[in-house]
């Protein structure tokens, strides 16, 4: 039971709950000198273990253990509905070794009780803080944080052992992007959201039948500002209280795991908000931002950026990552703004930024936390990934560290979705002279692990959704966005979609309301719909698409030049060259193309296993053979080679015969 912090006037004096003295504060640590040693040179990787409050007994009495870092405090105490909110009743105190830990056990009090920490500092300014380390938080706009703990029985057992064959980069990699507030809300009051486990018996079923293999959800962790879509982030620590409790996430994300489906968080280590109760200035100094606003504030999202510098900073960072990935049982960490970390000069003008010691515009600090956040979370954990959103050419993001890289796992494909976008946007009698944006991004896709993002950053502020950035009428619209679709899915890269876009959402993304399910009723946004769960399908079910993801001799063009008729022609490839290669033919305008010669890898019979003008998709159904044969006519530099029909704004997908199978 959480028993919410009261207002001034509903306070009790303090002698009324303190005058035993039963509830005094003891003194007592859990750090050892060497757990002292690693948070000061910024190695502590685990300080949720220590940090924060923790119910514990100690010398045959249950009480709660409390430890902050406030070393510019001159007084510290805790506060809350068990002493009144009295700060005098209760101090910590600070430890002897310098490290700047206040520290302290307090009996009789449990799991539920709402908590500050009061600070008074070396200037004498006074503060009420939110614990840093809290593992759950009153729901805002209400900001104490709860004693609590992350104990759950684990039943993923089976997920946990074998997620290294699922989340490998030659496995298949789908992600459905999900804001969890705006998913879907409650039918009976559309301002109410969804909880957790509420959640689990809706969205589990959806991405199993959609054939997504991970989700992603953006940030999770506690914020006060839920239009804030969850980067502004006070409770790292912290499930958002808006849903529920973290046992109800770990519920959510054990639902997901039993259905075969990774879980991905965004992770915000770039930025956090000026919040009163939050990080900033906590102790009344710059302590986890820089005092300098040329390197502290973030004129973007008018916030405050982290000191990579600062050892314990760059220690409660790595923690919290490993945080999720422990406790949580996340399956990946997709880093966000990761551009505006590595450039002391993103989006600023000349004279509002400080180079570094060398006078460059790298900011040396984050580019080394960052390498050790990935070495820290690789070495714990070698079978989830780290995902860099970054939208610069900075060499080696997803290369190892030991290879000078970043060490991230994958990058964002910022190029190729800007090119693509541009390019569908136009309208296709225009599209020939477009031609090179199209086919550019296979010049540097091999450069890193790539994933290929339609993200909700596309479908929102003025940018509109998927469906209408789509030139043409509503068939057109429709059309346009299933070969879009068909050309991301068998384009080298892993593959991300953000919530609606599956099928067709028409509006923008508003956070504050559902997505609208009720055009499914309606056959385009329907067969939208069928079409996605057919890539997925189609991805999943061939090796040709996936295991060769990120290496040159996976893929290789036919036919890139034919700008006149907007056709693309290209093959994807597995570990087996024989019988996993694929033939993608897109015809980019309305216009069907009768008799289209394309030469093909081997000899003998092919057949069409996907076709994105289907009737079941909304398509034209336009009529094509099944099965084609090859014939000994040199063309796109093979000897062998077959004519095929192309469907209006279409793509064919060809797949060399088997003859053993039965069913031919």
């Amino acid at each position: 039971m959480i028993k919410k912090s009261v207002k001034k006037s509903d306070k009790k004096a303090p002698a009324e709950v303190s005058a035993s003295g039963d509830n005094s504060v003891r003194p007592f640590s859990r750090f050892t000198d060497f757990d002292i040693h690693l948070f000061r040179s910024g190695k502590h990787y685990k300080l949720y273990e220590k940090l924060g409050s923790h119910v514990m007994q100690v010398e045959g009495r249950t009480g709660t253990y409390f430890a902050v870092w406030a070393p510019n405090a001159k007084y510290l105490s805790v506060i809350g509905n068990f002493n009144g909110w009295s700060r005098e009743s209760h101090p910590l105190f600070l430890r002897w070794d310098s490290s700047g830990i206040w520290e302290g056990f307090i009996p009789n009090i449990g799991n539920g009780e709402v908590y500050k920490f009061f600070i008074r500092s070396n200037s004498g300014e006074e503060l009420e803080k939110s614990d840093p380390y809290a593992l759950r938080w009153e729901e805002p706009p209400r900001t104490a944080s709860i004693v609590w703990d992350t104990w759950y029985e684990w039943k993923d057992n089976d997920w946990m052992q074998n997620r290294y064959k699922h989340n490998s980069l030659n496995s298949p990699y789908s992600v459905y992007e999900v804001h969890f507030g705006s998913w879907m809300r409650s039918p009976d009051d559309p301002a109410k959201y969804l909880g957790y486990r509420i959640m689990a018996d809706n969205l589990v079923p959806y991405v199993k039948e959609m054939g997504f293999t991970h989700v992603e959800f953006m940030p999770l962790m506690e914020h006060p500002f839920y239009p804030s879509w969850g980067y502004q982030i006070t409770g790292y620590f912290a499930a958002s209280s808006l849903y529920g409790t973290p046992q109800d996430l770990m519920y959510l994300i054990e639902k997901l795991h039993e259905n075969g489906i990774g879980v991905i968080f965004d992770w915000v280590p770039s930025h956090f908000p000026g919040d009163v109760h939050g990080l900033f200035r906590f102790d009344g100094t710059h302590l986890y931002e820089h005092s300098n606003e040329k390197e502290g504030f973030h004129p973007d999202w008018k916030s405050y950026i982290f000191n990579y510098g600062r050892n314990e900073v760059r220690s409660f960072l790595i923690s919290n990552a490993i945080f999720w990935l422990e406790r949580f049982h996340v399956d990946g960490l997709r880093v966000d703004a990761v551009a505006s970390m590595l450039y002391r000069d993103y989006s600023r003008k000349e004279g509002e930024w400080i180079p570094n010691q060398f006078g460059g515009r790298e900011n040396l600090e984050a580019i080394s936390f960052l390498k050790e956040f990935n070495i820290a979370v690789y070495s714990h954990f070698p079978d989830v990934q780290t995902i860099a959103e970054e939208s610069t050419a900075f060499p080696g993001v997803s290369k190892p560290v030991f290879s000078d890289g970043l060490g991230f796992g994958m990058k964002w494909m910022m190029g190729w979705m800007h090119d693509t976008l541009k390019y569908f946007k136009e309208d296709p009698i225009n599209r020939k002279y477009y031609h090179g944006q199209i086919t550019f991004s296979t010049v540097y896709a091999f450069t890193e692990n790539f994933m290929l993002p339609l993200s909700h950053d596309e479908v929102v502020h003025g940018k509109h959704a998927m469906i209408n950035k789509m030139p043409g009428d509503e068939w057109q619209k429709f059309a346009n966005l299933r070969v879009l679709y068909t050309y991301m899915f068998t384009h080298p890269g892993a593959k991300l979609l953000f919530m609606g876009s599956e099928f067709g959402q028409k509006a923008e993304w508003n956070v504050e309301k559902s997505l609208d399910w009720h055009l499914l009723d309606l056959a385009p946004h329907k067969g939208m719909k069928e079409l996605v769960k057919g890539l997925n399908q189609l991805y999943r079910g061939e090796p040709g698409l996936y295991e060769k993801n990120f290496e040159w001799d996976g893929f290789h063009w036919i036919e890139a030049g034919d700008a006149e008729n907007s056709v693309l022609v290209y093959c994807r490839k597995g570990n087996d060259l024989a019988d996993s290669k694929l033939v993608i033919i897109l015809n980019l305008t309305p216009i069907p193309r009768y008799d289209y010669r394309v030469g093909l890898p081997h000899h003998g019979d092919w057949e069409v296993v996907f076709n994105s003008d289907e009737k079941q998709y909304y398509g034209s159904g336009f009529e094509i053979a099944k099965h084609i044969s090859t014939e000994n006519v040199h063309w796109h530099g093979s000897s062998q080679s077959a004519t095929l029909n192309l469907p209006p704004l279409s793509g064919v997908v060809l797949k060399r015969f088997n003859r053993t199978a039965k069913f031919w």
